[in-house]
């Protein structure tokens, strides 16, 4: 029975049969073998699918796979010094889930307001993946060294009653039937903080509005 596993553990299983729930990023195919370039969310894969080594069935399912097309794939882990990852997939078995129709964001060049308007799936291109892992390492790392040198995170509240910096550039919104605003600054909630629990740090997030958008920073 194959076990099931995750792109980034797949090191885990080298010679093994596995099962990987995944998307497909991209697909080439030369001929009798077709290439599906293979997501999780913790990583990419290239699954190799021979014409002859599987079923017309498996052959035909990799075929009709579309960009973003969500699937469980079963193979066998092989080392690919070649391949980014170091490693291969050699397909046995494809499950699909759901054929995707119409995905809006191709290999190709796409301008920025066109990918901000779908900035939900334009995520999913590794890139922007690459950008988020890059973030949570750096909020990691930050984190760590604030607990290990006594600091406590505090959480300054988003909505504040009026300005923090004495300016005009506010985001306003109603809380029930008073007016509010997405705070530009932590300051004056992390002063009274200090003053409880001595050395104290916060993430955020604040809210500058420039030129009539929302900035978030």
């Amino acid at each position: 029975m194959a076990n099931k596993s995750v792109i980034r553990q797949v090191g885990e299983h080298v010679g093994e049969t596995v099962v990987i729930g995944s998307w497909l990023n991209n697909k080439r195919s030369s001929g009798k073998i077709q290439f599906l370039q293979l997501r999780d969310g913790t990583g990419y894969i290239q699954g190799v699918v021979v014409k002859s080594e599987v079923s017309e069935e498996v052959w035909d399912k990799a075929k009709s796979l579309t960009q973003e097309s969500s699937m469980y794939v079963t193979g066998v882990i092989r080392e690919e010094p070649r391949s980014q990852s170091g490693y291969e997939m050699t397909v046995t078995d494809i499950e699909i889930i759901h054929l995707t129709e119409d995905y809006p964001i191709t290999p190709k060049e796409h301008g920025v307001d066109f990918l901000m308007d779908h900035r939900h799936l334009w995520l999913r291109s590794p890139k922007q993946r690459a950008v988020m892992v890059v973030r949570a390492e750096i909020i990691r790392a930050i984190q760590e060294f604030f607990n290990t040198n006594g600091f406590t995170k505090m959480d300054p509240p988003i909505l504040t009653p009026t300005s923090a910096e004495g300016t005009t550039n506010l985001f306003h919104t109603k809380y029930f039937d008073e007016d509010a605003y997405l705070t530009q600054s932590g300051q004056l909630y992390m002063e009274a903080a200090a003053m409880a629990l001595g050395k104290v740090y916060s993430f955020g997030p604040t809210f500058r509005l420039k030129n009539r958008k929302l900035v978030a920073t």
